[in-house]
């Protein structure tokens, strides 16, 4: 099976760990790409890229103020990848319960020892 386009696809999106530290930039704020340009130390050419990319699937949306374009984080597109991470959250409680339960095994075992 092909994989889906970037351009089509939030979860390929944001695989790129750029496109990830601009969301975070994009956070609870709007910026223009100098803003964010300068916040993130790229060039505008990257940064414009990467907005184009995230535009295109949804996640960022952009609006005009004077001769510059505004862009602001959809943290709301991002609901659908919340909820498929959300879903392994039992998996990770759960080792983290193991866990728990080796260590305090073992700890118990060198308490044991040194007695």
């Amino acid at each position: 099976m092909a994989r889906a386009r970037t351009t089509l696809d939030p979860f390929n999106a944001i695989a790129e760990p750029k496109r990830r530290a601009l969301i975070e930039v994009l956070m609870g704020k709007e910026l223009t790409v100098t803003q964010a340009t300068e916040r993130l130390g790229w060039s505008q050419p990257m940064v414009s890229k990467h907005l184009s990319v995230l535009k295109q699937v949804g996640l960022v949306s952009e609006r005009k103020e004077g001769r510059f374009c505004v862009y602001k984080l959809n943290a709301d597109q991002l609901k659908p990848i919340h909820e498929w991470v959300f879903q392994f959250t039992r998996y990770w409680s759960n080792s983290l319960d193991h866990l728990e339960d080796y260590l305090n095994e073992v700890q118990s075992k060198e308490i044991n020892n040194d007695e």
